[in-house]
């Protein structure tokens, strides 16, 4: 048995050697001289007025990224890529070079970890990831880019697979120029960031940049869906961000009581910092603390204090002395304890709520100029133009009128 096995591979050997020679030959034939000579030749690392081109992404990458998502730059922005002359450091717009075109490629997450620019187009293109057998290709969409005047934009990208199955559980994005573009002038390829790509059922548990109002809260950083955090937030009744932010601006301590030892100082910076880049909305709160209603304290949508509403003028809270702060802090805790009493309106409407609950005094009625609202306010806030239109006979802020000793 074993002889007739060596009598046959002794046979079949001169066959195989024939294949695998003629098979190699076809495929020197197809790559040509000029690629079979190429190390002998390299292509230049600089450009013919010894510019040192490169492709940069100017912009970063919204995450996480999930299968069958749209590839988008930060808060839904367009991912831009430019040309620049390392050397000089400006966009390249007025050469051959800034109307090349470009291949979009997913590269190897742990390409080039050291962050040194400094690599050879073989070390490139060696880190490319192709799908896995059997799938569909790993990166649709618009797979070229065209540069204009050095400057391009990614068009619709999506993964069709995540990036657990590979080595570093993470991608980059990656542009070099396109085969047959720019002979003999090399021009450094662009990578983003390494990121995480994961299927597309794990969006229902993402969070959101910004996060909404009514978001629930576990849409915030550092509380996970169903964890710990959230449990306790949610015995506290402390559903939806808007909840969160409230309690942050009221009373942090009792929050991070509510949420325990397990929170960090530095969890809590992240997720407090987070939930901040809400937009808020345009309502208002406006608290009396009497029914003459002469002063009154203005709140935002999360129970920040806004400003302060006095002889039918408005002043921002960073415009008030330190005095006046004292009392519209202790008007503040006075507001909380009596939410109930707190009147709900927008920026608009805020004289109307004045108007509709004061008995009608003739100067609560007079109309208010909603235009020219004093310069000083927050920007942070994103409150809409507020009053007053200030007679000319009215006295300034420090000389009107009194309340517990204090003069606005």
């Amino acid at each position: 048995m074993v002889d007739s096995l060596q009598k046959l591979c002794s046979s079949l050997e001169p066959i195989l050697r024939r294949v695998v020679s003629e098979e190699v030959e076809r495929a020197l034939a197809k790559l040509g001289p000029a690629k079979l000579t190429a190390k002998s030749s390299p292509k230049r690392i600089e450009g013919p007025d010894g510019r040192n081109l490169q492709l940069h992404f100017r912009s970063k990458l919204s995450l996480p990224l999930f299968t069958g998502g749209k590839v988008e730059g930060e808060q839904g922005a367009a991912v831009h890529i430019v040309l620049i002359d390392a050397n000089t450091g400006h966009i390249v717009t007025r050469s051959p070079e800034s109307s090349v075109q470009l291949d979009v490629v997913v590269l190897e997450g742990d390409f080039n970890n050291e962050n040194d620019d400094k690599w050879t187009q073989e070390e490139f293109d060696s880190q490319v990831v192709k799908e896995r057998e059997g799938k569909r290709p790993l990166l649709t969409g618009d797979l070229q880019v065209m540069l204009k005047e050095g400057v391009g934009t990614l068009g619709e990208l999506t993964f069709t697979d995540n990036s657990s199955w590979i080595r570093s559980r993470k991608f980059r994005l990656g542009l070099k120029v396109a085969s047959g573009s720019c002979e003999g002038i090399h021009i450094r390829e662009a990578r983003t960031e390494a990121f995480t790509v994961k299927d597309h059922r794990g969006e229902l548990y993402k969070k959101h940049y910004p996060p909404a109002l009514n978001d629930e809260v576990w849409r915030l950083e550092k509380i996970g869906k169903d964890g710990s955090f959230h449990k306790r937030l949610d015995k506290a009744r402390i559903f939806t961000v808007e909840d969160f932010l409230r309690l942050v601006v009221r009373d942090s301590q009792r929050l991070r009581n509510i949420l325990g030892s397990g929170m960090s100082d530095k969890m809590w910076d992240v997720l407090v910092e987070h939930a901040k880049t809400c937009v808020l909305s345009g309502k208002l709160y406006v608290y009396y603390p009497d029914d003459v209603r002469s002063v009154g304290i203005v709140f935002n949508k999360i129970s920040e204090l806004s400003g302060l509403i006095a002889n039918r003028q408005y002043y921002a809270a960073d415009s008030l002395s330190d005095n006046q702060k004292v009392y519209v802090d202790a008007l503040g805790k006075k507001a909380y304890e009596n939410w109930m009493h707190v009147i709900e309106c927008d920026g608009k409407s805020l004289i109307s709520c004045n108007e509709d609950d004061s008995g009608g005094a003739s100067q609560a009625n007079a109309p208010m100029d909603l235009q020219g609202y004093p310069s000083s306010i927050n920007q942070h806030q994103t409150l809409p133009s507020l009053f007053v239109q200030v007679p000319s006979e009215q006295p300034p802020m420090d000389s009107g009128l009194n309340v517990g000793g204090i003069n606005f």
